[in-house]
């Protein structure tokens, strides 16, 4: 795995909590929707109270894949900190911290950096050597 794909990781973890996260909202609005829309009805005695449960047991079992999805995208976090504190360079720890930790676009790094965005990519793929040197050496990979 090069320095790149070790670094992009978190993303992607990041884009799935987000999707799953907004499954769960769904599917929470939906079930308050539908469990109001039951409470206002004067028909039936008989509501069919386990097709609810099934859907409250269908969003507990969302909401652990989602815990799960949280737990690795911590763990990538974590790891990815790891090797980026191993790089010397104040400019390029904080292109790669800002980057991959806080997914931010690279205009906004370049206004925080005060470079431009030219100059913060440049720097970036030193950046880049520098992490494979260390994963490299750590990881032999």
């Amino acid at each position: 795995m090069n320095a790149f794909e070790f670094l992009s990781r978190a993303y992607r973890l990041d884009q799935q909590v987000q999707s799953k996260t907004q499954q769960i909202s769904d599917l929470r609005a939906m079930a308050s929707h539908v469990s109001a829309f039951l409470g206002n009805e004067p028909v039936s005695h008989t509501r069919d109270v386990t097709s609810m449960q099934g859907t409250v047991a269908k969003i507990i079992e969302e909401e652990a894949r989602l815990n799960q999805e949280i737990d690795q995208l911590v763990d990538a976090k974590q790891e990815i900190s790891e090797v980026i504190s191993q790089v010397q360079d104040v400019n390029l720890r904080l292109i790669l911290e800002k980057r991959y930790l806080l997914f931010e676009y690279w205009e906004k790094i370049a206004v925080d950096l005060g470079y431009t965005t030219r100059w913060v990519k440049e720097r970036h793929k030193m950046a880049l050597w520098v992490v494979d040197r260390i994963l490299e050496r750590d990881f032999g990979s």
